[in-house]
């Protein structure tokens, strides 16, 4: 009996599930490519990548960054925005874990890779001329996970100044 009643209502809910699980990972996949003021999201060739960040976007808070602390986690980072695109210099003081600094411009483009910058290391770190921001991530993340020059940031600090991957 190959078109009994069962056989018939198992493939419908057979299909039903399907559609219902293609709908969910829609979903789930747009969940992960939205925008949020706590997460940046990398790409480039070598795939994709997202972080859980903190901001620092006022002068008491690029100050203080990542001083201090023994540990960050390897999917966590500090995203440093500033008002104006500048030239950026950075330094290790009292910074005790070693970082890459992702030195990035306007559009969300990453212009310069600083890795494994030293703990406590006063040295400045110049990134470049007409920079926005500066995503701070684990020493060694950056090379290891292949990010490069020319990656790009999705985060909302890009928004309206015609970013390269928008929101």
């Amino acid at each position: 009996m190959g078109n009994s009643r069962s056989e018939k209502y198992g493939r419908r809910i057979t299909k039903i599930l399907g559609v219902l699980f293609a709908v969910n990972a829609g979903f789930a996949g747009q969940a992960f490519a939205a925008c949020s003021e706590n997460a940046v999201t990398l790409r480039g060739e070598w795939g994709q990548a997202r972080f859980s960040i903190e901001i620092a976007d006022d002068d008491a808070e690029r100050a203080k960054g990542l001083m201090f602390r023994k540990s960050m986690s390897s999917g966590a980072g500090m995203l440093f925005v500033y008002d104006r695109p500048q030239a950026l210099s950075f330094w290790m003081r009292n910074t005790l874990i070693p970082l890459d600094l992702l030195f990035v411009d306007s559009r969300g483009v990453v212009q310069h890779i600083h890795e494994n910058a030293v703990p406590l290391d006063e040295t400045a770190i110049y990134g470049g001329e007409d920079l926005l921001s500066v995503l701070e991530i684990n020493g060694g993340l950056a090379r290891r996970m292949g990010i490069n020059i020319g990656s790009e940031l999705r985060h909302p600090a890009f928004a309206g100044r015609n970013p390269a991957w928008p929101c």
